[in-house]
């Protein structure tokens, strides 16, 4: 009975270090390359980078480590990964895209219409020449 409480306390244990955060300031290169999606490359990247001067957020992150975008920092926060103890959570689109504000409604209104500029009026065709006709005087000569 103990040894299978002891299992289940050591199961519990590994997951909850699994599922663990990890802190870009501070993880070794090992424990980043715990995160789906980074790999030894990256890791190597990320403690280099911080070498420097530790991360200030998750822009200075993705500004120091070449590599990562806002797709790509979006998927290492899901995986775990902190700057400072915070996720990521992606910068929001312009203020101008209606549907980017997570408006349901749509823009009722009507498109801008297209300029439009008056088209040169195409030259009059001048009829073709007609060859000339074999003429019975011509011939008759």
């Amino acid at each position: 009975m103990f040894r299978k409480m002891m299992a289940g306390f050591v199961a519990l244990l590994w997951s909850t270090m699994l599922f663990a955060a990890v802190d870009a300031n501070k993880a070794a290169q090992a424990e980043l390359g715990t995160i789906k999606g980074i790999g030894p490359a990256i890791s190597a990247r990320i403690v280099e980078a911080r070498k420097t001067a530790p991360f200030k957020d998750w822009e200075d992150f993705i500004q120091r480590v070449k590599g990562v975008g806002e797709a790509t920092a979006t998927q290492f926060s899901a995986g775990g990964l902190t700057v400072n103890g915070t996720s990521y959570k992606a910068a929001a689109p312009a203020a101008g895209n209606a549907s980017a504000k997570g408006n349901a409604a749509k823009d009722t209104a009507a498109p801008a219409a297209r300029p439009t500029t008056p088209q040169p009026a195409a030259p009059a065709k001048e009829p073709a020449a007609k060859p000339a006709a074999a003429t019975k005087a011509g011939s008759a000569s």
